[in-house]
């Protein structure tokens, strides 16, 4: 209750009205006048009426105090036990809260952002957004509802914006324990099948270590490739060769441990580059022809290939007087390239070769055919002399050779087409022009008949006679180009055609480029979302299967991009390794960061918050009754600071905040009270002057 004024004049004019009067009765009393005093106060009663004093009274109502509850539902916090945990203590809270007319609990769920790729607990973020249009004096305190595992606890001499109690209810149990496995270091690229690649990894055991030794299994791209026993909390190395070019996933499993807090976190992988070292070609020309430069051009102009090319111009048993100035070519050493060296070539091509036993006996054909059953690529661009007499497929080389030839060629021009499983097949697949009939490329005029060949035929030539063929054998593989009429292309006869990307798509299939597999499932991640390619040249591979971090699966459906290659895409819910299954197909993926904090600890702990809890006289307790329930602390109110903590019960500081609801105004010097004054005053006033 105050007194404010609701003057009939401005200020200022009382003002000299004031001023003027207290001169006035100044002078008067001074020269002893008669009644100066009754007068006086009559004109100060006068000019009080004229300022119009009021007496003010305010209406209010008590505010509530305000409690944010902050719930962790982290993935930390989403293993069955501690979800019931957390909803049975969440429930109970409630009620004890509700037993508070005046507070007033503010849930708040904390849930991983869906885009984050990176996850980790950030409830204190939470609770900043929870209490952002509260003032200080209303909040209570804070309760979190929580594993422990929090990764954005603010120092204990940092301010909270408030002056409340910071409580923690833990979940989980005090003699928890979790393994988990990780990599210190690991390169980022290797050289395929050259020297060791060493990743160096370490089993970390939170909690109570059961001692002993860790078995950790290593998968390279799915395969298991060794086993190791890894000594908890020690750094353990390994040693290994890149398999291919391009991504190779290594995997590290840890053995699950009975009683562990979750699985999850107990397989790792990472991601090597296989960066081949420069390949090694072996060219051999049989003869000089117009295609010969073609192959030539196109296998120096790549920086990443080293290049052996011999033309065949003279047999090396004519050791003749000729000068050396007039031979074109040295002599061709047989031996150390198809016996001694022969495995020291990622390629050999035969560049319309035909059989000479004077230059290449006929025991060197089996060390060929044995190079390629043991992983060598051999790629025959035929011409005439593959359908003679004298054709490298009447040798033994003819064991791996994927068509034979009918002794015919096939002399009139034509249009390469790509087959049906040319068009599906990633060697083929999408070859500039070929998308039109006729295909926008040049023509070719002669190609070599062969029986019905094994493997996949690609491409086609005249009357869908074949005329590139793809086989594998054994552990190697081999092409065969049936005609020898691709330099018309490089030389943009008609147009030209797309030499380059058909050779070098051939070769490295040849080399076992991953990407060029006829049967091939990958998965790739950008942020939580999931990209799942699957490539064949069969039918439509229906659905793949994905296997989540925490053990649930789903079906995704692939969808056709370009004939024999399908793709899907979906957004994942947890961060983690995923298994990808597509028939008898499979493939690791980690979506999100590989070091996510959320998965460094899983353990629950009530030492994070309780710094915070002890400066701001907050209680830490677990939930876990040993009755196998949940507990939950009873709420104590204060009013004021709380200035000691209570080890038994959540205490909540009241706020003494209230809210204006209005104001009753009552004038003092209105009606009949203010005129009653006024007479008063006149009448003392007259009566004096009557005296």
């Amino acid at each position: 209750m105050n007194i404010g004024f609701a003057p009939f004049l401005p200020w200022p004019i009382l003002a000299a009205l004031a001023v003027l009067t207290l001169g006035i009765a100044a002078l008067a009393i001074y020269r002893r006048m008669r009644g100066s005093w009754i007068r006086a106060l009559a004109a100060f009663a006068l000019l009080a009426a004229l300022a119009n004093p009021v007496l003010m009274q305010e209406d209010r109502d008590q505010l509530s105090t305000i409690v944010p509850v902050i719930v962790d539902r982290s993935p930390s916090q989403e293993t069955p036990e501690r979800i019931k945990m957390t909803d049975d203590a969440l429930a109970a809270l409630k009620d004890r809260l509700a037993q508070f007319p005046r507070i007033e609990p503010r849930i708040v769920e904390v849930r991983e952002p869906a885009e984050s790729e990176s996850p980790s607990t950030r409830l204190f973020a939470a609770l900043s957004s929870a209490t952002a249009d509260v003032p200080p004096a209303r909040v209570g305190g804070a309760i979190f509802l929580t594993d422990g595992q929090i990764h954005d606890i603010p120092g204990v001499n940092q301010p909270l914006g408030f002056d409340a109690p910071i409580h923690g209810l833990i979940t989980g149990k005090p003699d928890e324990f979790d393994r988990r496995i990780e990599v210190v270091r690991a390169p980022r690229f290797g050289i395929v099948n050259d020297e060791d690649v060493q990743v160096v990894l370490r089993v970390v055991d939170d909690g109570k270590s059961p001692g002993g030794t860790a078995a950790v299994t290593v998968r390279m791209n799915g395969d298991e490739i060794a086993t190791l026993q890894a000594a908890p909390g020690q750094d353990t190395p390994f040693s290994f060769k890149v398999p291919h070019a391009g991504n190779n996933v290594l995997e590290f499993a840890v053995a699950e441990v009975p009683g562990e807090v979750t699985p999850i976190n107990n397989r790792t992988v990472q991601l090597i580059e296989g960066i081949r070292k420069n390949m090694r070609v072996l060219l051999v020309s049989g003869e000089p022809h117009a295609g010969e430069r073609a192959w030539r051009n196109l296998l120096k102009s790549d920086a990443a290939v080293d290049l052996v090319h011999f033309t065949i111009l003279r047999p090396p048993d004519k050791q003749d007087g000729t000068p050396i100035n007039e031979l074109s070519l040295i002599a061709f050493p047989t031996r150390e390239l198809f016996v001694d060296k022969i495995s020291s070539f990622d390629l050999i091509i035969f560049d319309r070769y035909q059989d000479r036993p004077n230059v290449l006996p006929t025991i060197y054909y089996d060390y060929m055919a044995q190079y390629v059953e043991n992983g060598g690529a051999l790629l025959v661009a035929a011409g005439p002399e593959h359908a003679t007499g004298n054709s490298i497929a009447l040798t033994p080389l003819s064991s791996v050779l994927p068509a034979e030839p009918t002794g015919q060629m096939i002399e009139k021009p034509f249009y390469p087409r790509l087959s049906e499983q040319g068009r599906k097949h990633p060697v083929t697949r999408g070859l500039d022009g070929s998308d039109t009939e006729p295909p926008h490329w040049g023509r070719w005029f002669r190609s070599v008949d062969v029986e019905k060949p094994q493997g996949q035929t690609v491409m086609v030539g005249a009357d869908n006679h074949p005329l590139l063929v793809l086989n594998r054998v054994g552990q190697g593989r081999v092409a065969m180009l049936l005609s020898d009429q691709g330099w018309l292309w490089a030389r943009g006869y008609e147009g030209g055609g797309p030499h380059v990307s058909l050779y070098r798509r051939i070769a490295h299939w040849l080399l076992k480029e991953p990407a060029l597999e006829e049967e091939a499932l990958t998965a790739h991640a950008s942020g939580r979302t999931l990209e799942v390619t699957r490539q064949t040249i069969g039918d439509d591979p229906g659905p793949a299967t994905v296997k989540a971090p925490s053990g649930k699966t789903q079906t995704i459906q692939l969808k056709q991009a370009q004939p024999g290659l399908y793709q899907a895409q979906k957004h994942m819910d947890e961060i983690g390794l995923y298994q990808i299954t597509s028939g008898n197909l499979s493939t690791l993926v980690h979506v999100g960061a590989v070091d996510a904090p959320e998965f460094k600890a899983m353990i629950s702990t009530t030492e994070t918050l309780k710094p915070l809890a002890e400066k701001t006289k907050g209680l830490v307790t677990r939930v876990a009754s040993s009755g196998g329930g949940v507990t939950v602390p009873p709420i104590l109110p204060v009013r004021g600071a709380v200035r000691i903590a209570d080890n038994q019960r959540l205490t909540i500081r009241m706020t003494d905040e209230t809210v204006l609801k209005g104001v009753n105004n009552l004038p003092l010097f209105a009606g009949f009270a203010g005129l009653a004054a006024l007479l008063f005053a006149f009448s003392a006033m007259w009566w004096r002057e009557g005296r």
